[in-house]
């Protein structure tokens, strides 16, 4: 009788921690559930803007992909429209790019997601330009608030001085689920071009993002646990 009391003991004991640890786990996992595409820009025939052999495409890939591991690990789940060097066009496509784009917002709508991420990289002729920056469609209401949380994160990790532009680029247009656009920095300029390959800025990159979109989810009252 004794034995079966201490073993009823043990068992009670097992559970309430077990129980205690999932509660612990949902309360400091702020996106758990949440369901996120992160989009590497263009991949395979298409190159992206370049400076010499550093190409926009891998990079793009190396960031989306440290997000990927970064919004996983405060408990999203999330799916990339690319993995590896590839774009999405089919050999049907008469316009390769528009197919390209087309399947990527096609992913985005089939996996039924709570937001999106699109990681590109800029250009442009002066090369002092720089800053990250993000722009967004007013498709959706909530894709400016977006917008707005990941760029006063940039501000804040980046130090960049950029600001949140609208934009009517096809992809962006026909996706009312919300999210952005995610220009990294400028591969014009020569100190942002050294950074932006650097995996520990990758890192700073992929964690300010996550961070705003925290923000976003706790100011549109879509956090599912409470921190």
């Amino acid at each position: 009788m004794l034995k079966s009391k201490y073993k009823s003991l043990l068992l009670t004991v097992f559970f309430l921690i077990l129980f205690s640890i999932q509660i612990i786990s949902a309360k400091t996992l702020p996106l758990q559930d949440t369901i996120i595409m992160v989009d590497p820009g263009h991949g395979g025939r298409d190159s992206g803007t370049y400076y010499g052999t550093v190409l926009e495409k891998d990079i793009n890939l190396k960031i989306s992909k440290q997000l990927e591991k970064t919004l996983t690990q405060q408990g999203a789940i999330v799916y990339m429209t690319r993995k590896r060097d590839i774009d999405l066009s089919s050999i049907y496509d008469s316009e390769k790019k528009r197919g390209d784009l087309y399947r990527r917002l096609l992913l985005i709508k089939e996996k039924k997601c709570d937001l999106y991420v699109s990681i590109h990289i800029n250009w442009y002729d002066d090369s002092n330009l720089k800053g990250a920056e993000v722009l967004y469609n007013p498709i959706n209401k909530s894709n400016k608030v977006l917008a707005t949380e990941i760029m006063n994160s940039f501000k804040e990790d980046l130090q960049s001085n950029r600001n949140v532009k609208t934009t009517d680029l096809y992809m962006y247009r026909n996706i009312t689920v919300p999210g952005v656009l995610i220009e990294c920095g400028y591969l014009s300029n020569p100190t942002e071009r050294k950074l932006l390959q650097d995996k520990k800025y990758q890192e700073l990159l992929a964690n300010s993002i996550t961070k705003g979109i925290v923000d976003f989810l706790k100011k549109e009252n879509k956090i599912k646990f409470v921190i």
